[in-house]
């Protein structure tokens, strides 16, 4: 990571981490989001709450490798476990996050990235059924996906991303939520003594992230368990719509059986995944049109082992979409604008003679920029891609009519506005 961005992590996180202060808003008013895993506990929470049982009101870590934690970089990272975040991440992690930094990425919370084998662990059964808990300071949508060291991972040595297993062996969208806690089921992957569990929260209305680490040590896994990983699937074959890839592959063999197909969209230096379920084909939407993409598919089993990738494929959305329900055009404004973020205002012409029924419009959102909250319309964005919905009144646009919606946003910067649209599939004017 470079010294620029933990300066600028480190300056975020001196402006947000106040004491007691548990939901901050910017000046236009937008929640921004604070939270960490709390089952497996994450090194912040862990360490955290060994300080509190040790700190007759102050924290005071007994645990060798929290003690060590503090005395390198202070007691507020621990006030402030649930801030472990970067603040215009948009997606990016293994781009911006360098190898030995994944575990605190910002200078606030350097010292977590210390490569010891003393920090607080958490024993699970390898395989069997977990409900994970994650603190939710501040609720925000988005996905989070849990990854795991790989076999003959090296607790001793900075954690790297070639660490990780290359697919996260649980992934979930939006989970409920409930007393200012996400929780959800998942199933541990089969692995046996000392890992780590990394899991990564990238919110869908900013680009804001947040990153923890759990120390855990895994039993009832290795040669008792399946250890037998899916062979790759077969490369993907594709057919193209203007906002849409239909994939199709042959399935992986497994010792056992597979359980689940995830599917990959590359996207420079992080491969964004975009689809997963059982079956051997996947419908991936809120594309562009007349743009390059490449997919690749990998299996997993139920005792959580990942197959190679597939190959990748290459594939061109068409150029004017499928089913194109009549030309359109979009004008976008920005009406105010303060320090960190902005109002934008969109209009949705129908220029076209019939009616366009159950409206989506979708845009990339500019660099450095983020959606969220919205009205008169549903926005949610994945792979920085922002995708609006009408809402049940306003659903459908008439020839000839328009209908418009606004949100918040987020900015490093002056905002800049989107350069295309697509209505439906179609490439939209900008007025």
């Amino acid at each position: 990571m470079s010294v620029r961005l933990k300066r600028l992590g480190a300056l975020a996180a001196a402006a947000l981490g106040l004491v007691g202060i548990t939901t901050v808003l910017n000046p236009g008013g937008v929640a921004l989001a604070h939270g960490s895993m709390t089952y497996p506990p994450s090194r912040t929470y862990a360490c955290y709450e060994d300080g509190r049982l040790n700190g007759n009101g102050d924290l005071n870590p007994t645990n060798p490798a929290c003690a060590a934690a503090v005395q390198l970089g202070g007691k507020q990272p621990l006030w402030d476990w649930y801030g472990n975040l970067i603040s215009q991440a948009g997606g990016r992690h293994r781009e911006i996050i360098a190898d030995g930094d994944l575990c605190g990425p910002t200078t606030k919370y350097d010292a977590y990235n210390l490569a010891r084998e003393d920090w607080p662990t958490t024993t699970l059964r390898a395989g069997a059924p977990i409900t994970f808990k994650y603190n939710a300071w501040a609720p925000h949508p988005g996905r989070w996906d849990q990854y795991v060291t790989r076999d003959g991972f090296d607790v001793t040595q900075p954690l790297k991303w070639s660490d990780l297993e290359p697919a996260p062996f649980d992934s979930v969208v939006n989970p409920s939520l409930g007393s200012g806690e996400y929780t959800w089921s998942g199933t541990l992957p089969n692995k046996s003594g000392r890992h780590v569990i990394y899991s990564i929260w990238q919110r869908s209305d900013s680009p804001e992230a947040f990153y923890s680490c759990s120390d855990v040590f895994f039993t009832g896994g290795g040669s008792g368990g399946d250890t037998q990983a899916p062979t790759a699937p077969g490369t993907p074959t594709a057919t193209a719509t203007g906002s849409s890839v239909s994939l199709s592959w042959t399935a992986s063999s497994d010792n056992v059986g597979v359980s689940t197909y995830q599917v990959f969209r590359e996207a420079g230096a992080t491969d964004v995944p975009v689809a997963s379920g059982s079956a051997t084909s996947a419908t991936v939407t809120g594309l562009s049109p007349d743009t390059a993409y490449q997919f690749y598919v990998v299996a997993r089993d139920a005792a959580g082992n990942t197959s190679p990738p597939s190959a990748v494929v290459s594939v061109r959305t068409t150029g004017g979409g499928t089913g194109t329900p009549g030309a359109c055009s979009v004008s976008y404004a920005v009406p105010s604008s303060w320090s960190g973020g902005f109002t934008a205002n969109v209009s949705v012409r129908n220029t076209g003679t019939t009616a366009v029924n159950a409206w989506e419009l979708a845009w990339d959102v500019p660099s450095g920029q983020g959606v969220g909250q919205a009205w008169s319309a549903q926005v949610t964005v994945s792979g920085g891609r922002a995708t609006a919905k009408g809402a049940s009144w306003n659903q459908n646009i008439q020839p000839g009519q328009s209908v418009s919606f606004g949100f918040n946003g987020t900015s490093q910067g002056t905002p800049v506005n989107p350069t295309s649209f697509t209505l439906n599939g179609a490439t939209c004017a900008t007025a």
